[in-house]
């Protein structure tokens, strides 16, 4: 019998891994491709959304042609993704309208600032669990539509696609051009409801982004649609499990249980702790967020976060010249 096997898509901050398991849930391979970090004068820090495009499929089709794995061979892709990295693209071509903004980028910071004035902040804060910030992806949808005029009016008309990472590969690879999003990521948009499990009228009102321009939002364990991975695979093959990283982490872990925790150290760093199937306000500083939904039910997680943690140590390498290698610290 041909052995079977599983591809999962990280794509994270730095770059994009295509990770090969069995049938078993062993990892057997990996292969990594990096994309540009673009930071201009001014610190704002964007993706190519069509090199991250690119790169997903250029990883997938590595790994297969270095493992010799035949496209037969494999039965199903997920993704996890960098969360808070906001995309914007054309709901009819497909094409990106502009370069993602990157989860670390605070261009947004006055949107957020007149939003705070207006009195909203309470009120965000209660419904999603996340404090207003730039940091999250409302306030950069809002930012990426004022850009241009006429694309507020288009995106309520549903031509123009608002969503994060993994919408944008969705999307991309499946044959159906599926607009969809996990609760673990919709959770950090500041635009989902924590209670009611949706897309909230009033906030997207208060950061003036229309619904229509939203993804569907779908159980974790969902199956997104199908892929032949731009014609790596013989038939299409179902994506069926999609994640924040960050989430993925704490899955991957087996934090399963409430007062699980994790720490994961990459690009910035998390540390996150289930919480079970109620969503807890926090008073210290931490936001409360969707851990997942799969089997159809709910778990909550609190998640503290640091922007910069790997980053400082490639700084502090590349730029800086303090250290040789990583290891040195």
């Amino acid at each position: 019998m041909e052995q079977k096997f599983i591809i999962s898509i990280d794509q994270s901050t730095q770059g994009t891994k295509a990770l090969l398991f069995d049938g078993c849930g062993k990892l057997l391979a990996r292969e990594d491709l990096a994309h540009r970090q673009l930071v201009n004068a001014q610190g704002w820090v964007s993706h190519d959304l069509r090199e991250i495009a690119d790169n997903t499929v250029r990883a997938v089709g590595l790994l297969m042609e270095k493992n010799g794995v035949s496209p037969a061979q494999i039965v199903a892709v997920g993704i996890s993704n960098q969360r808070e990295t906001t995309a914007m693209w054309d709901r009819g071509s497909g094409e990106p309208l502009a370069d993602a903004v990157v989860w670390q980028c605070g261009r947004a910071g006055s949107i957020v600032r007149d939003i705070a004035k207006r009195g909203f902040d309470s009120i965000i804060k209660e419904k999603t669990g996340i404090p207003l910030s730039a940091y999250f992806p409302a306030a950069k949808m809002a930012w990426l539509l004022g850009q241009e005029e006429g694309l507020t009016e288009r995106a309520g008309r549903g031509e123009i696609c608002l969503g994060t990472i993994d919408s944008w590969l969705i999307w991309q690879l499946t044959q159906e051009h599926a607009f969809k999003t996990d609760y673990s990521n919709a959770s950090r948009t500041q635009l989902m409801n924590l209670k009611t499990l949706a897309w909230d009228e009033e906030l997207a009102g208060i950061f003036g982004i229309p619904m229509e321009c939203l993804a569907q939002i779908c159980d974790s364990d969902a199956v997104y649609g199908h892929t032949t991975m731009n014609g790596l695979f013989e038939k299409p093959v179902p994506i069926c499990g999609v994640l924040g990283d960050s989430h993925a982490a704490l899955f991957g872990q087996g934090c399963l249980q409430p007062g699980m925790s994790k720490a994961t150290y990459g690009t910035g760093s998390s540390l996150m702790m289930n919480i079970g199937g109620q969503p807890i306000p926090s008073s210290h500083g931490v936001v409360t967020s969707l851990a997942w939904k799969r089997k159809g039910r709910v778990d909550y997680v609190l998640e503290g976060n640091l922007n910069y943690t790997g980053a400082v140590i490639t700084w502090l390498k590349k730029d800086v010249g303090l250290i040789g290698s990583a290891g040195e610290t």
